[in-house]
């Protein structure tokens, strides 16, 4: 599906449910984006990197340290990259989590807790990290990577509220609320079929988080998930072994849809499609002209592509602004895509 323009995605805005409470215009809420990392190991030496995944993923590391303090052209909306609260990573950060190799799991995640730590003082990247899992990190819930992610809210930054498998959690930057939601959100308690993904009962953990943490206070709650939706949304009445054969089950799509109505949902950013994708979501299969913005964001560091992208994201007091930063070549060269998306952001 085709990007909208940056006037087009302004003018659905302008109908949409826009953006409350966020921080003063002077201080902005900023963070970075990426998805789809990919770590592999090499397949003769599990115990290393293979040689296409490492080079790239060290490039983008460097490229997210440099970034904070330059120019960014008027092409790209003009300013200056501010001090990031955060990195949001949407999921497969390792390559071979649906394979049974677990000493190639191991090496994959090795690599990728060096390079984005945790915290940002305890990896190459300078930034603390808020990341979810995907279908190449644990399609079924039980590996290693979303042990890891289960350690690691115990000590993340900033988080307020952890699920009780605690996989799944949310923080806050000022009066921004994130919540990250593993691979796909659900499970609608009516609906028993098999899930192709396991969802770790993210829905009930979704609803709760905002109940409590957020309430009627009309904050601006930016949503953090692998598996894209437009493709799974639509009639819930289908076959038990066609849902199956989905990657989101049709009822957990609207179920979550449905979790949201209310609530100013300021973005939400996925990965797993390796393109860029920005749309307004009205709960249905299509692109819509008002509802929640949405960010699709392209693969980050993918072993096996020369096109790599991620976002730089501000929440400020009047609207949020996206950008994309793209590069042809696995980061020897980069720059910003000439084009900026934006929400603007109501009155509280």
């Amino acid at each position: 599906m085709p990007a909208l323009s940056r006037r087009e995605f302004i003018a659905a805005g302008a109908v949409a449910p826009g953006l409350v409470g966020a921080q003063p215009a002077d201080e902005p809420v900023s963070f970075f984006v990426v998805g789809d990392t990919h770590y592999l190991a090499d397949r003769e030496d599990v115990k290393k990197l293979d040689s296409r995944s490492g080079p790239v993923t060290t490039r983008l590391v460097d490229t997210l340290n440099r970034l904070p303090g330059t120019a960014i052209p008027a092409t790209a909306g003009g300013g200056t990259v501010r001090t990031p609260r955060g990195l949001l990573h949407a999921g497969d950060l390792i390559d071979t989590g649906d394979k049974p190799n677990v000493a190639a799991h191991e090496t994959e995640w090795n690599a990728f807790a060096a390079d984005f730590g945790l915290t940002g003082t305890d990896g190459r990247l300078k930034l603390p990290v808020y990341e979810v899992h995907g279908n190449h990190d644990s399609p079924r819930g039980d590996g290693l990577v979303v042990k890891q992610i289960a350690a690691r809210n115990r000590r993340r930054p900033g988080v307020v509220n952890v699920s009780p498998n605690g996989v799944h959690y949310s923080w806050d930057w000022g009066l921004v609320h994130g919540v990250a939601l593993g691979i796909v959100v659900g499970q609608v308690p009516a609906i028993t079929r098999r899930r192709r993904y396991a969802p770790l009962d993210s829905l009930d953990f979704l609803a709760a988080d905002l109940r409590e943490k957020v309430g009627t206070s009309g904050r601006p709650v930016v949503i953090l998930h692998h598996v894209d939706m437009l493709r799974y949304a639509g009639p819930t009445d289908v076959p038990d072994a066609a849902a199956t054969a989905r990657e989101w089950d049709p009822a957990d799509v609207k179920g979550y849809h449905d979790v949201l109505k209310g609530y100013n949902v300021a973005a939400v950013f996925y990965g797993h499609t390796h393109a860029r994708n920005v749309f307004r979501w009205d709960g249905s299969n299509r692109a819509a002209a008002a509802g929640i913005p949405v960010f699709n964001v392209d693969n980050g560091s993918h072993f096996a592509m020369q096109a790599q992208a991620f976002y730089y994201v501000e929440i400020g007091a009047d609207r949020t602004t996206v950008r994309e930063y793209a590069t042809p070549d696995n980061y020897q060269t980069g720059g910003w895509t000439p084009q900026t998306w934006t929400a603007p952001v109501a009155a509280k």
